[in-house]
């Protein structure tokens, strides 16, 4: 893994296959104790968003790492005074070892990248959720012992999470079907670029039916039908995106051994069902877990620990 040593992740398409399966790889290697690695080395945390599991999945994975990690809460940095990001991030790049950025533009992260040398990774921003991917690719490996051929479908507003899953599935040999309301599809570059790097090897599929969607897939995601920042569109939502709730009607499309997925936090009783959370296919708990040793790969990649 000396290839990504010192290397930013901005989106997930600055991986190619390779690095992806060998990350997948050793994320595995270090969940189960087959790998132990250490470090003294320092994670900052520059989080403008609320986050529960990308906060503590980062924190915890860098502390079993042996590291320290600094929040850099804007609120009380000088970033949330006005401070410029060039000059922020000049500043971190001396004390820091890596920096994890969770904010709203993904300009905002490309110019962290571009005035700091160390290892600057997306932790979330409107466009992509790059590490949320990894932890989802590693959950259907798991449960399926291989990426290649599987097909899961996203159903729900086409947000950071659906552009994210276009291009790691592309990457990994996972078809990519993403259902959602006419006027709430994925931005159309990152539906061009997923089917660039799929190469016609996996299929891409834009679609408003949900129904023809999940038919015979092995995975069914889904997220918020609001995104943070966009609370107030919440109600007007809800009679927009109640034929895409993942319930046990539409799962019943699915293959027998389908899993489902949600990246968190849930809004149970509209776009899922507390049945379809709590029940047998749901791996939405070990997908949660997955986050930090996906996360830890990442850190330990580029660290150059491995």
């Amino acid at each position: 893994m000396e290839h990504l040593q010192g290397r930013d992740l901005l989106s997930i398409a600055d991986l190619d296959a390779q690095e992806l399966q060998e990350l997948l790889q050793l994320a595995q290697q270090l969940k189960s104790g087959e790998i132990n690695l250490k470090c003294d080395r320092t994670l900052g945390l520059l989080f403008s968003k609320a986050s529960t599991r990308t906060r503590v999945s980062f924190t915890v994975a860098m502390y079993q790492l042996g590291g320290q990690v600094i929040d850099l809460n804007p609120n009380v940095t000088q970033v949330g005074r006005g401070e410029p990001l060039e000059d922020t991030a000049r500043v971190l790049d001396r004390y820091l070892d890596v920096l994890a950025i969770r904010t709203f533009a993904q300009a905002d992260l490309k110019t962290f990248a571009d005035y700091a040398q160390i290892p600057v990774i997306n932790a979330l921003t409107d466009l992509e959720h790059p590490c949320q991917i990894l932890a989802d690719l590693l959950t259907i490996k798991e449960c399926f012992g291989s990426l290649e051929g599987t097909t899961l479908t996203y159903v729900g507003d086409g947000n950071n999470v659906a552009h994210s899953l276009l291009l790691g599935g592309a990457l990994a040999g996972v078809n990519v079907r993403v259902a959602t309301p006419t006027d709430y599809q994925p931005n159309p570059e990152i539906v061009k670029q997923a089917q660039e790097l799929a190469r016609n090897s996996t299929e891409i599929v834009i679609t408003d039916d949900a129904i023809a969607a999940v038919e015979g897939v092995q995975v069914i995601y889904t997220d918020v039908w609001a995104s943070m920042g966009q609370e107030d569109l919440a109600d007007s939502r809800i009679p927009i995106f109640q034929s895409y709730q993942v319930n046990d009607k539409l799962l019943a499309n699915a293959a027998q051994d389908a899993i489902v997925l949600h990246c968190l936090p849930a809004h149970r009783g509209e776009e899922i069902t507390d049945a379809v959370m709590e029940g047998k296919r749901s791996r939405i708990w070990d997908q949660a877990e997955n986050r930090m040793h996906a996360q830890k790969a990442l850190l330990a990649s580029v660290l150059g620990l491995v």
